[in-house]
């Protein structure tokens, strides 16, 4: 059994290091075009270059996206860039659509393609179809159950790789391909700019009564119809494992560096526990407990174990869960003094009880006994975003090591 490959979103080079230093062994990123994530921060080529760099040097992989659907204007461009990504020795790029997918091939013919997602492959014909013009790697639709993707993987040649979503936000739409937010915002969710409007709340309007608007109920509890919960196959880690999926995907290119690190951290446990010894191995709550700790909605299996029912829905929010804070990311640490070099991310006080934790260890709790400002000052709060304070540690702690404090109410 070969161990599948844990993958990472990185919005921005600094989510892109915390991801890696949190146990991803890859991830994907978008470059200011041609992916499907405006809203994320993304990358120039430079940025590009250094996190190819920085993740090369580690021994770890980077997958650039290119899986817009484009109108004949979005080709513009695309042959000089993926000449550039070639360039700059990415791992592989992400693509969707057969134009793209013969820019890249023609362009660049030995730069590795993965088929997005967004392609909707729900069956091995089509999948078989792809491998053949040259894809080694099918990221496969949400849409499929484990049944469906074993015998997928049980129908393939052997180098062909199945990369699968295991936990992240769920799109109402089939593989994300919606028409919602151009109706209803202008903005073309097919082009990278989707405006969610799944997330919003509806009323229904009789035409002859305008301006009165009545709730539109799927249930007793709320009215979010569209709203689905998050993926989450955490404490599924062997059914995934021993069907066959090459790649493990978290998604959540638009999500804080604090998010992406505590996801990646329990995933990354979770497999490698599985690896120590697969007989004896124990899915451990306190993994996902820790994942809980970022923003969240209530989670769900997807489609993985069957089609969803009403409820994999939340009908009474569309807000995330936040039960924790990230306040600080350590900087440097000095082991004779004990103190910790901070930078501040949210603001924290003398007396606060912090957690500390770090990549593939648990967390330890303290409260700040001292702090310091950069002159040397002692000082009661670090209120100033990426303030940088010094404080004293009861443990040891690294570089990238993250401050967390519970939400005050």
């Amino acid at each position: 059994m070969r161990k599948p490959e844990l993958l990472a979103p990185a919005g921005d080079l600094e989510k892109l290091k915390m991801a890696l230093i949190y146990g991803a062994d890859a991830v994907y990123l978008g470059g200011e075009q041609f992916g499907l994530r405006k809203a994320a921060k993304n990358f120039n080529l430079d940025q590009i270059e250094e996190g190819v760099n920085f993740a090369h040097k580690r021994g770890k992989n980077v997958y650039v996206t290119l899986n817009i659907i484009p109108h004949n204007e979005d080709l513009v461009g695309l042959g000089e860039y993926v000449h550039n990504l070639n360039d700059l020795n990415v791992d592989g790029v992400i693509v969707s659509d057969p134009g793209v997918f013969s820019i890249v091939r023609r362009e660049t013919p030995n730069l590795p393609i993965h088929l997005s997602t967004q392609a909707s492959a729900t069956n091995y014909e089509t999948i078989k179809f792809w491998y053949d013009l040259g894809i080694k790697r099918i990221v496969v639709a949400r849409e499929l159950s484990l049944k469906e993707i074993k015998e997928i993987i049980g129908r393939m040649p052997k180098d062909l790789e199945i990369e699968a979503f295991v936990h992240g936000a769920m799109c109402i739409s089939y593989s994300g391909r919606c028409l919602l937010s151009n109706y209803m915002a202008n903005r073309d969710s097919n082009r990278g700019e989707c405006a969610h409007p799944c997330r919003w709340k509806y009323y229904l309007m009789e035409e002859k009564r305008p301006g009165e608007y009545f709730p539109v109920y799927e249930n007793e509890k709320g009215t979010f119809i569209f709203n689905s919960k998050d993926l989450c196959m955490l404490n599924h880690i062997p059914e995934l494992i021993e069907s066959g999926i090459a790649s493990f995907k978290i998604e959540g290119r638009v999500k804080s560096q604090y998010y992406v690190s505590t996801v990646v951290r329990s995933y990354r446990m979770a497999i490698d526990e599985y690896f120590k010894n697969p007989e004896k191995y124990i899915y451990k709550e306190e993994w996902l407990d820790e994942i809980k700790k970022a923003s969240y909605r209530d989670f769900t299996t997807g489609f993985y174990f069957g089609k969803p029912t009403g409820e994999e829905q939340v009908y009474t929010s569309s807000s995330y869960i936040r039960t924790y804070d990230f306040s600080g990311l350590v900087l440097n640490y000095d082991e004779n003094t004990r103190i910790a070099t901070i930078e501040q991310r949210n603001r924290m006080f003398l007396g606060d009880e912090i957690e500390v934790f770090g990549p593939n260890k648990y967390h330890f709790t303290q409260k700040i006994e001292k702090m310091w400002n950069e002159k040397g000052e002692e000082i009661d709060v670090a209120p100033h975003p990426q303030q940088i304070v010094k404080m004293k540690m009861n443990k040891p702690v690294e570089n990238w090591d993250i401050l967390r404090i519970a939400r005050r109410d």
